[in-house]
């Protein structure tokens, strides 16, 4: 099996996310990681959505 790890702590990614060009990051990001940089860039309380629903 060819699974992918993150960059940045070097866990198996079961869904890849692709980090914003600010954040200087090359490759992808596991969901735990990509949030932590999201809150890191725009801190504040932060509401998921499931869009899919509508």
């Amino acid at each position: 099996m060819n699974s992918e790890k993150c960059v940045l702590c070097d866990d198996e990614i079961d869904q890849a996310y692709s980090p914003m060009k600010e954040w200087g990051i090359d490759g992808h990001l596991c969901g735990k990681c990509y949030s932590k940089k999201l809150s890191e860039f725009y801190p504040g309380d932060h509401e998921r959505v499931n869009l899919s629903e509508k």
